[in-house]
């Protein structure tokens, strides 16, 4: 009996030796790999997105408001945003095309009467004054006529004035009136924004105005997403307190909303970008007393190597240490890896 349970127990002993000395199972990671690239220093500024057509419409007549687009319409160039009575107006346009009317009967006969003297004048049977006069009253009514059709038009202008007509696409976002209520000249209407055309504004400080041009592609983020914007303008004019100066930076209307917050990515230096070595900025692992990567060796293992980080740019960070370009680096589960660790690389990765 003595002899089974002692045979029991170092067959228990040599089970957790084996468990003790198994090798620990491969740790699956996505890897990335250590490139060369030019890397500029980049200053990251705040900004925040505006559109490049933002209108508060107004009333250009005064009138009661038949009509106003709903709050969140999105309205097309040229279609109704608002509609003032105009009766009053077609009214007024009735009475001046009846003025007009008369006035050109008035030159039509002045005209008759004209030429009528002139054919007496051959015979000396008028005096020359009575010609004079006939010319005076014709010329009279040319331009009686003349002013008819300019009160004619102006009252037209005002009858289309009448109907707000949007002045560019875009999207209704307030309604400062209501439909009923009698509006002056002037008074607000709507709030009319355009979402398609947005862009950041952006105060840069004035350190950085010289490195930055029209044209050139900068980094931009919003909501942890980054992309390449290009800078559509440059204000070359500071502010003498702030110490600031004002940039236009395109932005894509999938990424952020007009008044959300993003960041630019601006170039510190003029000089161009020197070639280095370059990690994903995923795969370093800071430490207090230390950054390190995590590099993939030929047969699988982790081996940590330790580096200094410098200029970073989008994904990329510049590093110094035993790495050449094309070494494999752990981007995803680094920081629970050990020395010597086997690795399973996931797919696609």
């Amino acid at each position: 009996m003595k002899t089974i349970v002692a045979s029991a127990f170092l067959g228990l002993l040599c089970v957790a030796a084996q468990a003790q000395t198994a090798p620990a199972p491969a740790a699956v990671v996505e890897i990335g790999q250590a490139v060369a690239s030019k890397l500029a220093p980049t200053r990251w500024v705040p900004g925040s997105v505006v559109s490049r057509d933002d209108a508060k419409i107004a009333s250009a007549e005064a009138g009661r408001l038949d009509f106003v687009a709903e709050v969140g319409t999105r309205v097309k160039a040229g279609e109704r945003l608002a509609k003032i009575d105009d009766r009053a107006l077609h009214l007024r346009r009735e009475e001046l095309l009846a003025e007009l009317r008369r006035t050109e009967a008035r030159q039509a006969l002045s005209k008759t009467q004209l030429e009528r003297l002139r054919k007496l004048e051959a015979s000396s049977a008028i005096a020359r004054a009575q010609l004079d006069e006939a010319v005076a009253t014709l010329e009279t009514d040319a331009q009686t006529a003349a002013r008819a059709r300019a009160q004619l038009r102006q009252v037209e202008y005002d009858i289309s004035q009448a109907d707000v007509r949007a002045p560019f696409s875009g999207l209704v976002t307030e309604r400062y009136a209501q439909r009923g209520e009698y509006l002056q000249v002037g008074a607000n209407i709507v709030h009319f924004v355009d979402t398609e055309r947005i862009e950041a504004r952006v105060q840069a400080p004035l350190a950085l105005a010289d490195k930055v041009r029209a044209g050139m592609q900068v980094g931009l983020r919003a909501g942890g997403v980054e992309q390449t914007a290009t800078v559509r303008a440059v204000v070359p004019v500071g502010d003498e307190r702030a110490r600031q100066f004002e940039l236009r930076v395109g932005v894509d209307p999938a990424l952020a909303l007009v008044g959300s917050a993003v960041e630019v990515a601006l170039p510190e230096t003029a000089a161009a970008a020197e070639a280095a070595l370059a990690v994903p900025r995923d795969a370093l692992v800071r430490r207090p007393d230390r950054t390190y990567v995590m590099r993939i060796s030929g047969d699988n293992k982790a081996e940590p190597i330790a580096v200094t980080t410098g200029t970073s740019s989008g994904d990329l960070v510049e590093v110094r240490g035993a790495l050449s370009v094309g070494d494999r680096l752990v981007v995803r589960g680094a920081e629970r890896l050990s020395a010597g660790q086997a690795v399973s690389v996931r797919s696609g990765s």
